[in-house]
């Protein structure tokens, strides 16, 4: 059983998460939070598996909610769920340690698969709008495509930052799964990532996308 924290200052949108997951096989909500703060002290109370992250909540945004719980608690995954017009906040959110985000207009059967997804381990970021937020508000420090890694963990990376599973990227590269996922393996270490989403982050930053 999955345990949820839902986190947002709407009650509408609490309600409507919380009604939706309690009706998926498989997950729970344990509580609700309406400020970042009260989404900190809940994760020290409840231990939840996953919480859903609202950006722009009162007291304590979500983006330094992200960044506390992920450092208190890192086996708790953190999906931040914002819109366009938000879309500023997003790149602060992964770098505070969100496994990634979705938008308030996801049909609600993919919320639940991407729960699934980001439950397991995995990261997660919004198709197509992603890599233009990333684009758009990331300013590249000068020097920083010297990454310090390999060639060939550079073309994983490269692979990666194109939202390749760990098995694409083996066919493509006619690497063997298991060494495949070495490399990503050395590349979190190397690069100080978290999750997936951390290198693509790095991919971007890098200019090698």
């Amino acid at each position: 059983m999955i345990r949820v924290l839902v986190a947002d200052d709407q009650t509408l949108i609490r309600a409507s998460f919380r009604r939706l997951i309690d009706s998926a096989p498989g997950f729970r909500t344990v509580g609700e939070a309406a400020t970042g703060a009260q989404a900190v002290t809940a994760c020290a109370r409840d231990h939840p598996d996953l919480v859903l992250m609202d950006v722009r909540m009162p007291e304590m945004d979500g983006i330094e909610a992200t960044r506390r719980i992920c450092a208190d608690h890192p086996r708790t995954r953190v999906l931040m769920v914002t819109t366009f017009d938000l879309d500023e906040y997003v790149y602060g959110a992964l770098r505070a340690g969100a496994a990634g985000f979705l938008l308030k207009d996801t049909p609600p059967a993919e919320l639940i698969r991407s729960m699934n997804v980001i439950a397991s381990g995995e990261s997660l970021l919004a198709p197509t709008a992603t890599r233009r937020l990333i684009q758009r508000f990331v300013n590249p420090p000068s020097g920083a495509g010297g990454l310090d890694i390999t060639e060939r963990e550079r073309e994983v990376l490269v692979l990666v930052a194109r939202g390749m599973s760990n098995a694409e990227i083996a066919q493509s590269l006619y690497l063997s799964l298991s060494t495949v996922k070495t490399h990503v393996s050395n590349l979190l270490t190397k690069l100080g990532a978290r999750t997936r989403v951390h290198l693509v982050i790095a991919a971007y930053e890098a200019h090698l996308v």
